[in-house]
Order: structure tokens, then sequence, then C-alpha cells
């Protein structure tokens, strides 16, 4: 919960001035708006997702089921994209933070004022430090941040409340001020929801919950189908960190909205970002003002560590599987020097200002969000449970608006999202590309009949000769065999089996390859099936090699034009078969005395 809560509590830090800065006086009822889509909006639609998605795959695998084939995989990429966006920014946008607290502390502001960037730059090396040292690190340097934090933060909140219990013309002050400005109730709530998609950055931290319940312990008894004791903590951890950030939020808004001056909101403000820490300093003094900062400035830094650690689990997961990254992408390190350079880049390039990066921060967020309420309702509506479809469907509506809102008011996040989604699907289909050549089959595996059949013709060399299926009848195996030992000249004599590929999901890149086998008439059948033909049959060949002669495959020449034959490859697993399998097999065995031979006639 400390992982995921530095994202989710860190809030605390510049969201109370959020709130102040666009709601004002009504800012602790559009707080209370924010804390109620929280506990019976966002609450409710995560811990499905934890029971959906137990493994750390997000929401985005419940989207990527409702959908199959290379529509599937470009969703997938778009919202990787925008988790992309949503977890950088919030890197980016944490540190640079956690930079301005450190520069506006009175103790540092002579020595840090002007060097925000530079201070910035550091706080993102040294959590990449974290990361590349070592998991278990980073999460007791979480436990500690998010105590201290948080126990700091109840300690100044609390304080207030006393000051405000104490100072009833403070409340009647603010109760006037509101009957000033909106006269009835009505327009009091109106101007509440109008104002709350500005303070929808508080919902951040709930896809970073799910995303690392791998990392959750679970039941003696759980299995990798079913982990019943993972899902169960999982939406304890949800529940617990939800009711704790509601109660900071809504406590929080109402200290600052009524014990500090509007004017301290505004930008250059003393309070602007840093309310909570505003009142430490003036009600609780300098020094433990201060002790208040460093915890600020320590948890708003490591609310990066949340996001490494979501973009650490949810990346390696589908663009790999997808061939749409290298296969060092699923290696830790590396990952996290990538990450750490774009999060440098971004930080250059918005100058390390946290105004500029908010619109794009609000933006990943609230994209997050959307696509986890329509999964949900959609998986809801596939299962036919008519309430719970109805429940999650007004709740994707409130986050369709909200993400909307947001997106009009200020389409600079979008923009930078776009950026984020064509850096994504540039690299994925450039690297899926470069290694379509690779031998994409995880492994080969032969049903009983195949084995029989095997035994029963133990041929050596093992001859196949490639078939189209769906053309079984012993006459067409006749005709197949006269024309092939006629185009090969494959002499009377010499026996062989065929082999058939059916395609499967042509998008999927790499596959456990199922080979069955049957009989017709005197002809011996393997039939395997695979996401990609020459693939498939490079991997049958390759696993029925035996310590003899390397089997043999006969094949025939394509007719169609090389060009549209390389684009159904790479699309479609087809593509010209005898010069991809024999490619394939190529950089698959480097020992041509062990590689299968393949065999091409006209």
């Amino acid at each position: 919960m400390c992982l995921t809560g530095v994202d989710y509590f860190s809030t605390l830090g510049y969201q109370p001035g959020i709130a102040a800065l666009a709601a004002g006086a009504v800012s602790p009822l559009a707080t209370l708006v924010l804390v109620l889509v929280t506990l019976f909006g966002a609450l409710p639609m995560y811990r499905r997702v934890a029971e959906d998605s137990p493994h750390g795959d997000g929401s985005i695998s419940m989207l990527e089921r409702l959908l199959s084939y290379w529509p599937s995989k470009f969703l997938v990429l778009t919202l990787i994209g925008f988790v992309a966006t949503g977890f950088i920014i919030t890197i980016t946008l944490s540190a640079a933070d956690a930079a301005a607290h450190l520069i506006e502390n009175p103790f540092l502001k002579p020595a840090l004022e002007g060097h925000q960037i530079a201070v910035t730059m550091v706080l993102l090396l040294l959590l990449g430090a974290v990361f590349l040292k070592g998991f278990k690190e980073a999460i007791g340097i979480a436990v500690v941040l998010v105590v201290l934090y948080l126990g700091l933060s109840a300690l100044v909140i609390g304080w207030g409340l006393h000051l405000v219990a104490g100072q009833p013309q403070v409340v009647q002050a603010w109760q006037a001020q509101l009957q000033l400005g909106f006269g009835s109730p009505l327009a009091l709530l109106g101007a509440a929801l109008l104002v709350f998609p500005k303070l929808a950055l508080g919902l951040s931290g709930f896809e970073t919950g799910v995303v690392v319940m791998p990392l959750i312990q679970g039941h003696p008894g759980d299995t990798e189908a079913r982990p019943t004791g993972r899902i169960r903590n999982g939406k304890k951890l949800l529940t617990t960190a939800a009711l704790l950030m509601s109660a900071f939020l809504l406590t929080s808004s109402v200290v600052t909205t009524l014990l500090i001056p509007a004017a301290e909101f505004q930008p250059g403000g003393e309070a602007n970002g840093r309310a909570l820490a505003y009142l430490a300093h003036r009600f609780l003094g300098e020094w433990l003002g201060t002790a208040y900062d460093l915890s600020t400035i320590g948890i708003l830094w490591f609310a990066g560590a949340s996001a490494m650690a979501g973009l650490l689990n949810i990346v390696p997961r589908y663009l790999p599987r997808y061939g749409m990254a290298p296969e060092w992408s699923c290696l830790h390190r590396p990952l996290v020097l990538i990450y750490l350079l774009i999060a440098c880049v971004v930080t250059a390039a918005f100058r390390a200002n946290v105004d500029a990066q908010a619109a794009a921060y609000a933006t990943g967020v609230l994209a997050m969000m959307t696509s986890a309420a329509v999964a949900v309702c959609l998986t809801a509506r596939r299962r036919r449970q008519r309430a719970r479809a109805w429940q999650f469907g007004a709740i994707s509506a409130i986050f369709i608006y909200t993400s909307a809102v947001t997106i009009f008011s200020n389409p600079q996040g979008l923009w930078i999202a776009l950026l984020f989604i064509v850096l994504v699907l540039a690299v994925g289909i450039g690297s899926r590309i470069s290694r379509s050549f690779e031998l994409r089959v995880s492994r080969v595996t032969l049903d009983d009949a195949a084995a029989e059949l095997l035994r029963q013709h133990p041929i050596r060399p093992l001859r196949f000769v490639s078939h189209h299926p769906g053309r079984a009848s012993e006459a067409e195996y006749s005709k197949q065999e006269l024309r092939v030992r006629q185009m090969v000249h494959l002499p009377d004599n010499e026996p062989f089996v065929f082999l058939e590929v059916e395609l499967g999901d042509a998008s999927e890149f790499t596959d456990v390859v199922e080979v069955t086998g049957l009989q017709v008439g005197p002809y011996a059948i393997l039939k395997a099936r695979g996401s990609s033909i020459p693939n498939t049959i490079a991997a049958v060949m390759l696993h029925l090699r035996g310590k003899g002669a390397p089997p043999q495959v006969y094949m025939r020449w394509t007719e169609e034009s090389p060009l549209q034959l390389a684009l159904d490859f790479v699309i479609g697993g087809r593509g010209d078969v005898p010069p991809l399998t024999r490619e394939i097999l190529r950089r698959a065995e480097p020992d041509r005395d062990r590689r299968p031979i393949v065999h091409v006639g006209g």
C-alpha cells in the first residue's frame, strides 16, 4: 500500500492548493464530490479490476479480452501510450514539485533559488538509483516516507481543525461568502460539480494499485488461474488507501480554505502548490514546518516510485508478447535507465514547471480511469449482469465527462499523450518488423495421435510435404503426392508425412504450437496450429529433428508480388512461405549440418 501510496498520498502536497485555486470558497464541497466519486465510483470499479485482472495486467487486459486480432493490439498500444503519459508525468511532475518545496523552504531558498531544473534532475537520478539497486529497497523507503508524511499531515490538519473549532467566526465568514456568491444550495452544488474535473488529480493511484498486484501476498491455496487470497488482499489495499485518502483530502480542504487567505493560493503566493506546508510553517513554527517540508519533499520525490513500478510491471507484460519490444525489455535495469532518460527529457522540455505538466498528468490519469470504467462496464454487460452494467455505465459517464472537460479546457495534455502514443506505435511496429524472422514459438506439443504416427513412420531423415489445410480427401492427398514427386524428383520409394498449418491469431507474436496426427488412407498427416505459417513449420521441424540427418520439407513457390507477400507475412502470418521458413531456420540454427532443409519447386 505504501508503494502505491507514495503516488496517491503525495497529491496532498498540492491538491488542497489546486482545489482552493480552482474552486475558491467552494473547495470543501468540490472536494466532497471528489471523495464521493472516489468511494462510490473509482473504488468499486477498481475492486472489480482487481478481481478480473489479478496478475498485474490492470484494466488494459480486460479491454484486450473484449477484442481480438490486430484491433485488440492497437487498442492496448494506444492505452499504453496514455499509461506512459500518466506514469512518466507522475515521475517528472512529482520530482518538480519536490524541488519547488525544497527551493521554497526558508532555510534552503538562498542557496537553491533559480536552480529548479537542476534540483529536479538530481531528484530523478536519485530515484533511478534506488530502482537500480532493487525493488525491495524501494518498498522499504516507501513505507518510511508514507508513515512519516501521513503522521505529520495528520498533525498539521488536526491542529488546523483545532484552530477552526476555536474560531467560529471563521466558519461563519466562510458560510457568508458562500451565501453571497451562490445564493441557493442548488447553485452551490452546480458550482461544485462544474469544478470537479479540475480536482481529478486526487484520483491518481488506483491504476498503480492493481498494476502492482503481483507484489501482494496471497493465500497458500492460491492458484495461478485464481489467486483468491491475492485478490482479497488487493481489494483490502485499494479500500484502505481510498478511505485514508478521502479523510485526508476532505479535512485538508476544510482547514486550508478556512485558514489561508485566498491571495496566498494565487501564483507567487506562499500557499501556491504547498497549502499544508504553509499552515505548518505559520502555526507550528519554522522547525516543525521544515520537518513537514522534508516529509513532503520525500514523498513527492518518491511518488515517481509507484509510477516506475507500474511501468516496470505493465510494459513487459504486453510489448514483448506482441513482438513490439526486444526481449531485453523484460529486464529490470535496462528499462529503469530508459524511463529515467525519458523523464529527464520531459523535465527539460517543461523546464521542471509543475503547472505546465498538470494538464498532461490529468489527461493520462483520466484516460486510464476512463478505460478501466468502460472495461468493467462492458465486462459486466457481456456476463449479463445488468445491475452492475448500469452501475458501471454511470461511472463510465462520469469519467468520460471529466476527461472531455479536462481535454477541452487544456488540449495540451492530449497532444502530449498523442506524442507518447505515436512513439509507442512507432517503436512497436518497428520492433515487430525487425523481429519477424525470429523463431517465435515458445514450445511445440504433440498429442498422442501425432506421437503414435511418428513412431509408425520412423523415416530418417523425416520428410514433410507442406499442404494447405482444408482439402483432406484421399484423392486430394494423392494428387498432391504426385505433384510433389514430379516437382522435386522425389523417388516413389521415399515416404513422407504431410504437414498442414492452420493459422491462428496472426497478431500474436509468440505462442505454443499444438500438433495433432491423423491418417487418411495411406497418408500420414500432422496438423499444426500457430500464429505464423513459416514460424510454425520451422518450429515443428526443429522440434522433431533427432541425432541423425535433419528433417526436410518440400514446398512450392508462391505466385503473389513480393511486396504483398512481405506485408502478408508481417500482418497476416503467411507471406512467401518457402524463403521465409528457410530464413527463420537459418537464424535459429547456425550449424548447417543440424539445420532442417527446405526444398522448393515450381
